[in-house]
């Protein structure tokens, strides 16, 4: 019995000995395992950190700001209204045979001014043609001693000093003009500019594009310029608001907030941009009148954000980044031009024909535009 309880404890014994160096293996695998996992997982943190520094650094430099500079200055600016139409004759009249005759006498030439009751032409059959109002003779259409028919015609007489232009007012602006109302008619052709007013509205409408359009007449005095025909076109512009002697800013320097409240940059002392909250008037689609916020002569800013090359992920990417670039002007050249304007050495705009800006100036306190029409400075237009 001894024997066979010796045999067993000494089998248990060569059991366990043998089993020590399988475990020693094992644990050593497992260390090695670890220690690779780790080794790895240091070298993907390395990697990732090299490319998000290196897609950090990319975007820093390429994605900078700017700001471009623009100087207020003193001047006037004006908002109008701008409507197109074409010259047209008012009093015009045709002379006819009232019978088959002769023409006996001529006493007038071609290009030749009448008055009214004045004789143009005489008839074998006694009948005298006289003016029935001052003109000027346009055409003759018989020679002396023609024989001519009943309705023959024979001259035409058209008042080339007073004369209308009709233009087409659309249903949004038609609340703002009125009859009687001063306005200026610009034949630009000619070079010439007539001071008018609204002689006539019809408020009879038709329709056109969806959109319900008015007639507006004005007659014009043109008797004081040469070469103004029937037929040319003119534009006629509706002042509505003027300031003189104001401040004067460019529309593009202005920014607008989310609370509807115009605003600009400007430096402090400390070579900081800093937003400085404006109070607009008149505007004319490209200058704006500033009643507080800005001074004449003072030079403000707006940022132009600039993605030189910027493409890819780092165009998906740039809009994380706070912390961008910024290159001040005068420190690197950067920047847009000036938005000073010379108001008294500016050229009368109202020669401009509509369509020219666009309508409306979108900030706080400024004045509307009319619909898809222009509005310049100092006499500048909006129109239809």
């Amino acid at each position: 019995m001894t024997d066979i309880l010796e045999n067993k404890t000494a089998e248990t014994e060569e059991v366990k000995a043998a089993g020590k160096p399988e475990t020693k293996k094992k644990k050593k695998s497992r260390k090695k395992k670890i220690l690779k996992r780790i080794i790895w997982l240091v070298v993907i943190l390395l990697v990732l950190g090299i490319i998000c520094w290196s897609v950090y650094s990319r975007l820093m430099a390429e994605y900078k700001i700017t700001y471009d500079p623009y100087t207020a200055t003193t001047g006037s600016i004006s908002n109008s209204l701008s409507f197109t139409g074409s010259m047209q004759l008012v009093n015009s009249a045709t002379y006819t045979a009232s019978s088959d005759t002769k023409v006996r006498e001529i006493y007038v030439s071609e290009g030749d001014q009448v008055k009214d009751g004045d004789r143009l032409m005489r008839l074998s059959s006694g009948e005298t043609i006289e003016a029935e109002f001052d003109g000027t003779v346009s055409s003759i259409s018989v020679e002396k001693g023609d024989e001519i028919k009943s309705g023959d015609t024979l001259l035409t007489v058209a008042d080339f000093d007073h004369m209308k232009v009709s233009v087409r007012i659309g249903e949004s602006n038609i609340g703002e003009v009125k009859k009687g109302q001063s306005c200026r008619v610009t034949v630009s052709s000619a070079g010439a500019t007539f001071d008018a007013a609204i002689d006539d509205i019809d408020y009879v409408s038709y329709t056109g594009n969806n959109v319900a359009y008015y007639t507006g007449t004005v007659n014009v005095d043109t008797s004081g310029a040469e070469n103004i025909w029937p037929g040319m076109q003119a534009t006629v512009t509706v002042p509505l608001e003027e300031a003189q002697n104001v401040t004067v800013l460019k529309m593009e320097a202005l920014s607008t907030a989310r609370n509807n409240t115009a605003y600009v940059y400007k430096e402090n002392e400390n070579g900081e941009m800093e937003e400085v909250t404006v109070t607009v008037g008149v505007s004319n689609g490209n200058y704006v009148e500033i009643k507080d916020g800005v001074t004449a002569g003072e030079t403000v800013y707006k940022i132009a954000e600039k993605e030189e090359e910027a493409t890819g992920l780092a165009a998906l990417f740039s809009g994380m980044f706070t912390n961008r670039q910024v290159n001040r002007p005068g420190r690197n050249g950067s920047g847009g031009g000036s938005g000073s304007f010379d108001f008294s050495s500016m050229p009368d705009m109202s020669n401009m024909p509509s369509g020219g800006f666009g309508g409306g100036s979108g900030f706080p306190g400024g004045s509307s535009g009319g619909s898809g029409g222009s509005r310049t400075p100092s006499g500048g237009s909006r129109g239809n």
